[in-house]
């Protein structure tokens, strides 16, 4: 029920700024949906009429996840994976810009817009590009998303 951002920050205040706590963080925000995404499809996958054959044949069960329900779980999945980058990618960004990512010399495109906000007047440059760069990977990344899932959906085809 906590906001993903606002229990990074807490995370990242409690251990205190470095890559890795970053990591951490990113990590305690966002592993709830590919779990909740995983159970929800292997449920479903689970009471499909090959597994129930597979069943019946005799094969274990870390057979029959290994090579029925994995591969039928495995593109939504990548799909997840694909659209969370973004999310990953702006809070990131966000936890950098007010001082709470890695370390101070490491370049980030968040650090880079909170260097060039003193001189967004003088060189608006300083922030536009890392901006702008932001904005482009995060769409680009969510084009790949949509691609993906048009292209991996068995009901559209």
């Amino acid at each position: 029920a906590i906001p993903g951002l606002l229990l990074a920050i807490a995370v990242i205040a409690i251990l205190g700024p470095s890559f890795l706590n970053l990591v951490i963080a990113l990590c305690v925000m966002g592993w709830v949906g590919y779990a909740r995404l995983a159970r929800g499809l292997t449920l479903r996958a689970r009471e499909n009429d090959y597994v129930a054959a597979a069943r019946v044949s005799g094969l274990s069960k870390l057979r029959i996840l290994v090579a029925h329900i994995l591969p039928n779980i495995a593109g939504p999945l990548l799909v997840q994976a694909t659209l969370g980058m973004a999310g990953v990618i702006i809070t990131e960004s966000t936890l950098s810009f007010l001082g709470l990512g890695g370390e101070v010399d490491a370049p980030s495109w968040g650090s880079m817009l909170n260097d060039g906000l003193g001189y967004l007047l003088v060189a608006p440059h300083l922030t536009i590009f890392p901006g702008a760069a932001i904005a482009l990977t995060v769409l680009a990344l969510n084009f790949l998303g949509d691609g993906l899932q048009q292209n991996l959906d068995v009901r559209e085809r």
